[in-house]
């Protein structure tokens, strides 16, 4: 037999799990079980009417463990599968397929584990000669693809001990955040991540040493000796969800909670066996300048007078992190309705670039992210004083892109080419699936050679072609249809 088991997907709650037997079919079976004590009867039930085998590939479903004989032993993928426990003799392929069961990638997954209860691992060095073997014919002992949890958890002190170095060099010890009382605790962490972001590069070091210390904490579950390490991983976990969160704003409130609780439990006497719940991917997974949340951000509702004390008070770099994080996501969200305020991105870098390279003060790139979040104000409404739309105004813009010299007049005459066409492209050309279909295709493409035929003469022979090209790549990029496009999502 050979026992499987899966991980829950983060975030569903799975409820109690489900089990299951996997055996094929055999003549004279339930007499055969009978004798043995066994009734096969309800699980032969299941089998033929339940589809087992969807179920379990499912990460949301209950049913998270399955006994098997020969069925699904080898050649049943599912990357959701983290323990295979063997009590059956294998040897060579059979025995390499069947741990590969347990290794396959899949989200917040960090390892596989094998529980082998019958010595079938005294045949794992000679499959591994035969299947693993590199060029020379040789199996280096640095590459085996099962470790044992011993190397395992040395590896975890190892990472434990470079990440507790690094905080120390920064003035952050984490001993203290362990054993403080909830209240204090708080103020301990925002010190602490005050002194951790002074620069990217020094965030990005202590997050990479997180994710270590987290990744390897799980790849040795199930193990009593995790609680030794528990309070410490669990701080470090808190403090990367807090970074991120300056950058990608998100509720952790739950993360918090829960990692409150198991300091709590974890420096309690005579403490039992703890897992800790899983961190949503979108807290501690994401590096802290890539994310971008899907909500609008409204520079209007930003309170700066309190970013402002906050500052002034001491938390220079937590505040910077935070406005930086906001721009980013604004930046992101305008660049997507309008691409050709790309010079406001290269602006928004080039300060940050300065700041880690020290060319300026914290309180000098504070100063300049405030005042370049007015800008950005300005830019957001120059559509009212323009008059149009964002739409509309995303069309001009690409008209006039690169810059073209035109009069007071000559730009009021494009402005409106820019309205008609919108508004002619959206009632006769923009029909669903329009992209799809080239007799479509090609309609759009009239239609705006014909809607900008009364460009001005600026617009020459070289210039009027490659003005078509891009209004087109314009609305191929962002129209679906006339009802469903870049500017309906952002309304």
């Amino acid at each position: 037999r050979r026992g499987v088991s899966q991980t829950p997907r983060r975030g569903v709650s799975t409820g109690v799990p489900d089990m299951a037997v996997i055996i094929s079919q055999s003549q004279g079976e339930i007499e055969a079980f009978t004798k043995k004590g066994l009734d096969i009867a309800p699980h032969r039930t299941r089998m033929v009417n339940e589809d087992l085998e969807t179920k379990f590939k499912d990460a949301s479903d209950p049913l998270r463990i399955v006994f098997v004989c020969a069925m699904w032993m080898t050649g049943f993928d599912v990357p959701s599968c983290t323990t295979v426990y063997l009590d059956k003799p294998m040897r060579n392929h059979t025995l390499m397929q069947t741990i590969a069961r347990a290794n396959r990638v899949y989200a917040g997954k960090t390892h596989g584990l094998i529980v082998d209860y019958i010595g079938v691992f005294c045949n794992f060095q000679q499959a591994l000669a035969i299947y693993g073997a590199g060029t020379d014919g040789q199996v280096s002992p640095d590459n085996l693809p099962v470790k044992d949890k011993a190397a395992l958890r040395i590896q975890l002190q190892d990472a434990l001990t470079e990440a507790l170095e690094y905080c120390i060099k920064r003035g952050v010890m984490i001993d203290p955040i362990i054993i403080a009382p909830v209240f204090d605790r708080i103020k301990l962490m925002d010190d602490a991540v005050e002194r951790l972001i002074s620069d990217d590069a020094s965030k990005r070091r202590f997050l990479e040493l997180a994710d270590a210390v987290d990744r390897t904490f799980r790849a040795i579950l199930p193990d009593a000796r995790a609680n030794e390490y528990g309070p410490t991983r669990a701080v470090f976990i808190a403090l990367a969800a807090r970074i991120r969160n300056l950058t990608a704003p998100v509720n952790i409130d739950a993360v918090m909670a829960e990692v409150n609780a198991l300091l709590d439990r974890s420096i309690a006497p005579d403490v039992g066996y703890i897992i800790s719940a899983p961190v949503p991917d979108n807290v501690i997974r994401n590096q802290a300048n890539d994310y971008v949340p899907d909500h609008l951000v409204d520079l209007s509702t930003i309170d700066f007078a309190a970013i402002q004390a906050t500052f002034a008070a001491g938390r220079k770099h937590t505040e910077v992190d935070k406005l930086r994080g906001l721009l980013t996501a604004k930046l992101n969200q305008m660049l997507t309705i309008n691409p050709t305020r790309m010079n406001y991105l290269e602006t928004f870098e080039q300060m940050i670039e300065d700041y880690n390279a020290g060319a300026m003060s914290i309180d000098q790139l504070f100063a300049q992210l405030f005042h370049f979040t007015q800008e950005l104000s300005v830019e957001e409404e120059r559509h009212l004083a323009e008059q149009l739309s964002e739409e509309e105004l995303a069309l001009l813009d690409r008209i006039i892109t690169p810059e073209v010299t035109l009069s007071k007049a000559e730009r009021e005459q494009v402005k409106q080419l820019a309205r008609d066409l919108v508004a002619s492209l959206k009632r006769e050309r923009l029909v669903l699936d329009w992209r799809k279909k080239q007799q479509a295709r090609a309609g759009v493409q009239v239609a705006i050679e014909e809607g900008l035929n009364n460009l001005p003469d600026a617009y020459d022979v070289d210039r009027f072609p490659q003005t078509v090209t891009a209004i087109y790549q314009h609305i191929y990029d962002n129209y679906v249809s006339a009802e469903q496009s870049t500017y309906t999502r952002a309304a």
